[in-house]
């Protein structure tokens, strides 16, 4: 089979690439565009690591492509530096530097000047985490305790509100990490991020594919009070199963309104094994604390009145292919595949592990919080109850 030749994409089509790419597209879809393979387009993506370099400009200061092209005119005419700078409105010293770094006057030419000009304008900023060592380390420790960079950067905000030299932002971190030739932060660090990819994928990008089931006597989300979905009164959570092989899943729990997570152990994923690690986890909070439940359409949870008729709490079902009815809860499935990767065995999991892994999230601060942690929020609402 005759391999195809290599392209190489215009300015515009890279632009169209990232456009693409940032509305949370897959590489797939992107190279249909082309005509060409999705490794093709993943070469132009992982050179920064999946984040959209900025767009260079030429700075008004700088001598143009036609400036450029006066000054080998006139080269040519006999006329001296002195006169082509008067004529051009620049300083006898500007026309001078730029005809000798380019060749002299034997051999200057307008469109390689211009050319060796980009090349040599091409110096990124020093990161900050390159200049600030101290900070740098800080940030490493952070991400060790798998807090994100949009949790550190929001710490230390509030931790230094007055010392901006103890400041980065979160996209700065990303871009040290992604692109290593920073050298700002080891690449080891990447595992420690909620999902350890080669590249930042966008927001906007999602594979999920839920499979729904038929509920009998299922209520929607649609009568549940408006007290619940404003967020503004504790005690209701979101709930689902995240799977792994081997017919293993683990129960999730997120509050609302202070995020606070639970994960309860489940040997199975029939109704009455689900709805009995439901109940054994409901029994163990204050019942101010646990008013609703809010979950998937999934079979799982077919015995709901069971589990409302044994702790009194009504649970509300999304519509279906709406899981964005439950955000919390599946933002928060997303963070725990850092500590159960897909396609591996839950069951091995004990409910100390997974109540080890729940307090981690549970103690890192959240910018939705004002970077408070959902512990502290909870235990909060915990005071007030008792």
């Amino acid at each position: 089979m005759k391999q195809r030749p290599r392209i190489y994409y215009t300015e515009e089509q890279k632009s169209l690439m990232w456009d693409r790419w940032e509305k949370g597209e897959t590489l797939g879809s992107i190279s249909r565009l082309f005509d060409r393979q999705h490794s093709s387009i993943e070469r132009i993506i992982a050179e920064s690591g999946g984040i959209r370099p900025a767009t260079r400009h030429r700075s008004s200061r700088h001598l143009s492509l036609a400036e450029r092209e006066e000054i080998s005119r006139s080269i040519v005419t006999g006329q001296s530096i002195r006169t082509i700078a008067t004529s051009l409105n620049r300083a006898p010293s500007t026309v001078s530097r730029e005809v000798n770094r380019n060749g002299g006057l034997n051999h200057y030419r307008a469109n390689l000047a211009d050319k060796l000009a980009w090349d040599r304008a091409h110096r990124p900023k020093t990161c900050k985490l390159v200049e600030n060592r101290s900070l740098a380390r800080i940030v490493a420790r952070k991400l060790q305790l798998e807090w994100s960079p949009e949790q550190i950067a929001g710490w230390l905000k509030q931790t230094y509100p007055n010392n901006e030299y103890y400041q980065v932002s979160h996209e700065t971190i990303y871009r040290s990490l992604y692109i290593q030739a920073r050298g700002a932060l080891k690449k080891e660090l990447l595992q420690h991020l909620r999902r350890t990819r080669a590249m930042r994928r966008s927001r906007h990008h999602t594979q999920k594919t839920p499979d729904h089931g038929q509920i009998k006597d299922a209520i929607s989300i649609s009568e549940r009070p408006a007290s619940v979905a404003d967020r503004a009164v504790p005690g209701h959570w979101e709930g689902d199963l995240i799977m792994g092989s081997n017919n293993s899943q683990i129960a999730t729990l997120v509050e609302r309104s202070t995020r606070y997570v639970l994960l309860a152990k489940a040997d199975g994923k029939d109704s009455k094994t689900v709805v009995d690690a439901l109940i054994k986890q409901a029994h163990k909070l204050p019942r101010e604390l646990y008013k609703s439940l809010t979950w998937d359409r999934g079979s799982e949870l077919a015995e709901h009145k069971r589990f409302t008729l044994t702790t009194d709490i009504k649970v509300y079902f999304c519509d279906p292919q709406h899981p964005w009815q439950r955000g919390s809860n599946e933002n928060t499935n997303g963070l725990l595949r850092q500590y159960f990767p897909k396609g591996t065995d839950l069951s091995i999991h004990s409910q100390a592990k997974l109540n080890a892994v729940a307090r981690r999230l549970n103690e890192r601060p959240r910018k939705t919080l004002d970077y408070e942690t959902p512990a502290e929020q909870f235990n909060a609402c915990v005071a007030l109850t008792g």
